[in-house]
């Protein structure tokens, strides 16, 4: 399975008839904080009906770099040469991108259709279309690395993904509005963003509010993103959603990454550089305050993992190796990905924070998707608000005084048996802490059984070392826990891990 390619499938699946009744976004209207909530609860109550993919024979049967010869003019972006600090640009359809999406402006409030026009865009060898094609998503540009440039700060493209980036970054892992039926042997659901509305920004604001409108046969929603481009850039999330059937497999607040190999498993990597992955690993703040970090994998078969918690606190994909030397790769520079921190709004209640990592050998294929699941289904014609703070970040923004976990490497034990794991913590209340203090080890297995456990200081890192081997006699799947400890105290975060053979 290769889910980037399972994405774009998805998206290029063909469709029939465009929204209809009241849910129909008119070019010219009325436009306030409940509008695209009155139109997602509309939509919900009509049974589903799919977007009119059809496209000309040219559009549809593109190359991929036939498609990427298709660029929009800077001169002719929202809000070019007005004086804002925002200007949107538009994607054409085409390729994969083949349903349309509406876009319009908001400004005094009325929201007017943005119309396409074949003279927005370049076409390179292609011949341009005829007829209203429309578009298939929009990218924000701002000054986010120096004042005289507008940077690509995020992008919607495809299904209901997004991605962004913060200072000095370069794309990496994606967002998605909804999660529905993910890993599940009947097939994922994948919900389309339907309509946008960009709302005019003010003179010399640095933020920007975009709403949504997601459609899918199962649900419905409405979504406010304020965006705040910066060190970090910021999208306040607020969701309104409306279920058309009873949703068992939901994931809020989606995350989808590459993780390709490591340290910790390179044993089908043969590649000169020293890791491949948009993301490290899992991060995980529970109700309770416990901070666990779970290091991802490319499993020889497909895994999922739950991790049950009530009133998260934050959860993750992030990307901790921040040094060429890390990856040696001169052309992707994972070392600039960013990471993606959740940060809920409110009490979300009981459920679990759920990992799902699929086999992949190719690194252009995204494999890894994290969510929050709740604990109880949500039911049809109800209504649901979840409101949480996007993070794409350098590492994680709350402050913490735990040392890390900075990386995980894994081999054969010098016995030929066992298996060896080497944990490095850095940072945080180990910072400074030499070798004549010695912290206590909590190190674990459900099976096997551990054997020589070490934790001594590292003066490469000012920190410390952990070791242990595993001896998983005829077990197949080993779930391991470590970190070290001060008395009751911990020192540093809770590290999980999956053995599989």
């Amino acid at each position: 399975m290769r889910r980037r390619d399972i994405l774009l499938q998805a998206v290029a699946l063909p469709f029939a008839v465009a929204l209809a009744g009241t849910a129909r976004a008119e070019e010219s209207s009325p436009f306030d904080g409940a509008t695209v909530r009155n139109l997602a609860r509309d939509l919900a109550q009509r049974a589903y009906q799919a977007p009119d993919a059809t496209l000309p024979d040219p559009l549809k049967n593109l190359e991929y770099q036939d498609y990427r010869a298709i660029r929009f003019d800077p001169g002719h972006a929202l809000w070019h040469g007005q004086g804002l600090r925002f200007t949107a640009e538009f994607f054409h359809r085409g390729f994969l991108y083949k349903e349309p999406v509406k876009i319009f402006e908001v400004a005094n409030g009325r929201a007017e259709l943005i119309r396409y026009s074949p003279d927005l865009f370049t076409f390179g060898k292609l011949k341009p279309p005829t007829g209203d094609i429309g578009f298939a998503g929009f990218r924000l540009h701002h000054p986010l690395n120096r004042p005289d440039y507008f940077d690509e700060v995020c992008a919607f493209l495809g299904a209901s993904y997004f991605r962004a980036v913060a200072k000095g970054q370069g794309y990496g892992l994606s967002a998605r509005g909804l999660a529905i039926k993910t890993a599940d042997p009947v097939g994922e659901e994948f919900p389309l963003f339907r309509s946008f509305w960009l709302e005019r920004p003010g003179k010399g604001s640095d933020a920007i509010v975009v709403h949504a409108l997601l459609d899918s046969p199962s649900a419905a929603a409405a979504f406010r993103f304020t965006v705040r481009p910066g060190k970090q850039t910021v999208f306040d999330t607020e969701m309104a959603l409306y279920p058309r059937t009873d949703l068992a497999a939901v994931g809020i607040a989606p995350l989808t990454s590459m993780f390709l190999f490591d340290a910790n498993d390179r044993a089908r990597a043969d590649d000169y550089r020293e890791a491949v992955h948009d993301s490290t690993g899992l991060l995980l703040w529970t109700g309770k305050g416990e901070q666990v970090w779970r290091p991802l994998a490319n499993p020889q078969a497909l895994q999922i993992s739950a991790f049950a918690d009530s009133g998260p606190r934050g959860f993750g994909l992030m990307q901790r190796g921040r040094s060429f030397g890390d990856y040696q790769d001169l052309e992707a520079h994972y070392e600039n990905r960013p990471s993606l921190w959740v940060e809920p709004i409110g009490d979300w209640g009981e459920g679990v924070v759920a990992l799902v990592e699929i086999p992949t050998n190719r690194e252009v294929n995204d494999n890894i998707v994290a969510f929050w699941r709740p604990h109880d289904p949500l039911k049809a014609k109800g209504e649901y608000t979840v409101n949480y703070r996007l993070h794409w970040c350098w590492s994680v923004p709350a402050g913490t005084t735990l040392a890390e976990v900075s990386g995980t490497r894994s081999g054969l034990a010098g016995d030929q048996k066992n298996r060896l794991f080497i944990i490095d913590f850095v940072g945080g209340v180990l910072k400074g802490r030499r070798g004549d203090a010695l912290p206590t080890i909590d190190v674990g297995a459900s099976k096997g059984k551990i054997e020589n456990p070490v934790a001594e200081f590292n003066p490469a890192t000012g920190g410390w070392r952990l070791s242990f081997q595993l001896d998983q006699g005829s077990e197949t799947l080993v779930e391991l826990h470590a970190r070290l400890m001060d008395g009751e105290n911990p020192l540093t975060e809770t590290w999980l891990y999956r053995w599989t053979a």
